[in-house]
């Protein structure tokens, strides 16, 4: 297998470089061309929670690459969920008929690369490890975490286990007959951690909040119900539980507290306390995934007729916050909860 990964900032770095570090021959792509000539010239350095470890790389900017001229084999596609469309359009001629493109993202981007390439071409991933680009060839690793790979239609398929395999030398990497499950509880936990991009604080500090807990658990009870619209069921990960989030009249709120509590305790210990998120507008000063990530769901819950009023006004603060219009304060969260007690188009 012949894999090219296309955008090796975070996540796609710091799994190509564990595939070279175990011997597969990998080629990087990136727009970014410092990044290119430092992986080049000096390798990849991943800094890790239990090592950190330089690979040589093979990188190249997309217009070399498509000078190449090859036929893609198996593509990690692991650029940010806005840039899935513009990431893949130079190679599309390079798209063969056994072409593989793994969707390496935050979103629901799978929907958008079967509609370049087709369904039969894309396979699904949820990953939810933590990484940042630190600068030019130097990556900040986390540490292992939840990645679960599917085929769109769940089917269990040899290509899917193939991936498995190789992968393990990344981590527990692991096989799902329920992809868009993954994707959606994803999706509710973005939800979470959005509003905690809106406060210059740790994730674990706004989690604790208990007086902002109903509020934010809410926030996400939105974005479960659209899932639960479009007949899928979330699945949990990573101390994140859906099933204890929604449906809200099945909500144990002793159970809910003790499960938050452990989240923030993970939240804690990670080796990033601050998210991605926080991250594109604090440190550098960029647009969030926000567009491709909770509008979508907003589009598809107004296709349901389902209020969401508080994601509504999370993704205006967030959207204020990238332009600089406003600053991260804790009463951006605090607007969120005078919302939800004001009772305004909440969901029963």
């Amino acid at each position: 297998m012949e894999i090219t990964v296309i955008g090796a900032g975070a996540i796609g770095g710091v799994l190509g470089a564990h595939l070279v570090k175990a011997g597969n021959k990998i080629t990087f792509c990136d727009k970014d061309q410092e990044h290119v000539h430092a992986m080049n010239s000096q390798g990849l350095r991943i800094e890790g929670p239990d090592e950190t470890f330089t690979v040589e790389c093979d990188a190249y900017t997309p217009e070399q690459l498509v000078k190449v001229n090859k036929v893609l084999d198996t593509v990690f596609l692991c650029v940010k969920a806005q840039h899935t469309r513009e990431a893949l359009k130079p190679f599309l001629h390079l798209i063969g008929e056994k072409t593989n493109v793994v969707s390496f993202q935050n979103g629901l981007c799978e929907n958008e690369i079967a509609s370049l390439i087709g369904r039969e071409k894309t396979i699904g991933c949820f990953v939810n490890f933590s990484a940042d680009y630190l600068e030019p060839g130097r990556i900040l690793y986390g540490g292992v975490a939840a990645l679960y790979l599917g085929e769109l239609d769940g089917q269990i398929s040899q290509r899917v286990t193939d991936l498995q395999k190789i992968l393990q030398c990344w981590g527990p990497a692991q096989v799902t007959d329920n992809i868009w499950g993954y994707l959606w509880g994803k999706m509710s936990y973005a939800g979470l951690l959005y509003a905690t991009a809106l406060v210059d604080e740790t994730m674990a500090s706004v989690v604790r909040k208990v007086d902002l807990r109903d509020t934010l658990m809410e926030l996400c009870s939105e974005i479960l119900e659209v899932a639960d619209k479009e007949g899928v069921k979330p699945i949990g990960f990573d101390d994140w539980v859906p099933d204890l989030v929604y449906p809200r009249e099945s909500r144990d709120q002793q159970v809910l507290d003790y499960q938050l509590e452990k989240l923030a305790h993970r939240m804690a210990s990670n080796k990033k306390t601050k998210s991605g998120i926080w991250r594109d507008l604090a440190v550098r000063k960029r647009k969030t995934e926000i567009d491709s990530q909770l509008v979508p769901i907003l589009e598809i819950g107004a296709s349901h007729q389902v209020p969401m009023p508080l994601t509504e006004l999370l993704v205006k603060l967030i959207k204020d916050i990238e332009t600089g219009s406003i600053q991260m304060d804790w009463n951006h969260l605090y607007k969120l909860k005078g919302l939800y007690e004001s009772g305004k188009k909440i969901c029963s």
